[in-house]
């Protein structure tokens, strides 16, 4: 390979397993800033053409344009057909190629799951080019016995070759502190979603709220309260359901929607039947244009989660001015949910402190149109902005690093010789 030199425009690659909804509209705006050039691989098209999520137990085909605004490349013959699962099952010579050829001052790579993220890393290194990691791990996430061992140390041999960490939030940076990194190396590029969007798609003119919730089975004003995700054992809708017939049998006025789908619908259901609430709809998997209008419809979100490393969903909550009531050690609690300010945290799957954490706001409008109010501030100062302003800070990180690889050795001041 030739000699890399520093220009004014740097170039900057990412790859993903496959389009994603919370990345695409940033690589969009990123493309639109012009501060930089950015190439897109993917390794898989099997959110645009659609293919079975094990998550929600259903073949998963996003509603919303993944792929204009910015230039993308499927890399690979197998693109078109091959679906992300376990750790083989994307990757190949195919992106070692376009990357050593690509000619790129960095390479930004999500993690560490797929063996195409490490085939990635490899070939930057190879190539000249400078290794971003913006991973999703917080120590909060269970690692335990000879395994975790055996990851952290293998963690930290990979991430010896990494020049920047994107950190998505605080826990996720004290992850990076943790493994050894040198803090001048980590740089926050938050975990966002399209807050323009999500703004606007869920503030519903009156007539459109009404008819949403109606939708919903709420033809008045009893306050919503919305889970919305996976219907996953370690998210705990169950919980939620636990709390609202508490409250209910205390005679709290209220509507449970349990959106998504996935292993607990059945046991949910049967639940439903056989305690309460009277009024609960199961909304099913929401696509991604339906989902700032229910958002929009509610009045309360709540995901009692755990091992959750960040959960992009209170996000969109909050972009609807939504209180949140979250488990306390979800990847995103740290820089979006103030107790008290704009909703509550509680242990994962406690029902007892979901139902009191929810008392207070069901049976106070103004405190939860005020808390409301606080999370679309705190989620304005969250947005894709703050990623454009990391990356370029990982960006002249890299590009000082690389002036100093080419200035010429400075000869030695007279002090500094010998006698």
């Amino acid at each position: 390979m030739g000699e890399r030199t520093v220009t004014d425009r740097m170039r900057l690659c990412v790859v993903n397993s496959h389009p994603i909804q919370y990345f695409a509209p940033l690589y969009a705006y990123l493309t639109a800033h012009k501060d930089f050039e950015l190439t897109v691989l993917y390794l898989s098209d099997s959110s645009i053409r659609g293919a079975k999520d094990s998550g929600f137990g259903q073949a998963v085909k996003w509603d919303v344009d993944l792929l204009s605004g910015y230039t993308h490349e499927f890399v690979g013959g197998a693109a078109r057909t091959l679906t992300p699962g376990g750790f083989w099952s994307i990757g190949g010579p195919s992106l070692w190629l376009r990357i050593y050829l690509g000619r790129f001052d960095a390479v930004l790579v999500h993690g560490h799951a797929y063996a195409a993220d490490h085939i990635a890393i490899l070939a930057a290194k190879a190539s000249g080019a400078a290794v971003f990691m913006r991973g999703e791990t917080h120590l909060d996430l269970t690692r335990r016995g000879l395994k975790a061992v055996a990851r952290n140390a293998a963690l930290k041999n990979l991430y010896r070759l990494c020049d920047a960490f994107l950190a998505i939030g605080s826990a996720n940076r004290e992850f990076y502190r943790a493994i050894g990194a040198p803090e001048e190396r980590i740089f926050l590029v938050p975990y966002t979603v399209d807050n323009a969007r999500f703004m606007t798609q869920s503030s519903l003119p009156g007539d459109e709220r009404r008819a949403i919730r109606s939708e919903l089975g709420v033809t008045d004003d009893t306050p919503i309260v919305l889970y919305l995700s996976k219907l996953q054992r370690r998210k705990h809708p169950d919980a939620v359901l636990r709390a609202t017939q508490r409250l209910e049998r205390e005679g709290i006025e209220l509507a449970l929607v349990l959106g998504g789908t996935g292993e607990m619908e059945a046991k949910l259901s049967a639940a439903v039947a056989q305690g309460g609430p009277r009024r609960t709809t199961f909304a099913g998997f929401l696509n991604q244009s339906r989902m700032p209008k229910v958002l929009g419809a509610a009045d309360v979100f709540v995901l009692p989660a755990e091992e959750e490393p960040w959960g992009l969903i209170v996000n969109e909550a909050m972009c609807a001015g939504l209180p949140v009531i979250v488990g306390e050690k979800l990847g995103c609690v740290r820089d979006l949910v103030r107790p008290g300010v704009n909703g509550a945290t509680v242990p994962a799957g406690d029902g007892d402190a979901i139902a009191q954490a929810l008392r207070s706001l069901l049976t106070d409008p103004e405190k939860r149109a005020a808390m409301g109010l606080m999370s679309r501030e705190i989620i304005g100062g969250w947005s894709y902005e703050e990623c454009r302003q990391g990356i370029l800070a990982a960006l002249e990180h890299v590009r000082a690093v690389q002036l100093k690889r080419t200035l010429p050795p400075q000869p030695a001041s007279p002090s500094s010789r010998g006698s």
